[in-house]
């Protein structure tokens, strides 16, 4: 995998109800792109120094993911 790819296949961590509010609402705000705007707000954070809301939106990446109506959960047989 490339270094600029992001690995999305593990399950996102939820610390609260406001990570599902927040991955619902950029779905809702940015339709496709919301994966590319929580990436955006992840390395904002991690360029910032800010680890826990870079962790945090990481798990909101890994949410969106889950969420997308084409993106398979769990195994396929």
């Amino acid at each position: 995998m490339p270094a600029t790819q992001t690995d999305h296949s593990f399950a996102p961590v939820l610390a609260d109800r406001g990570m599902v509010t927040d991955a619902l609402a950029l779905i809702e705000d940015h339709g496709a792109d919301a994966l590319a705007a929580a990436a955006l707000r992840a390395r904002s954070a991690r360029n910032q120094g800010n680890l826990l809301n870079f962790c945090r939106w990481r798990q909101i990446e890994r949410l969106i993911v889950q969420l997308e109506p084409e993106a398979p959960a769990g195994t396929i047989h």
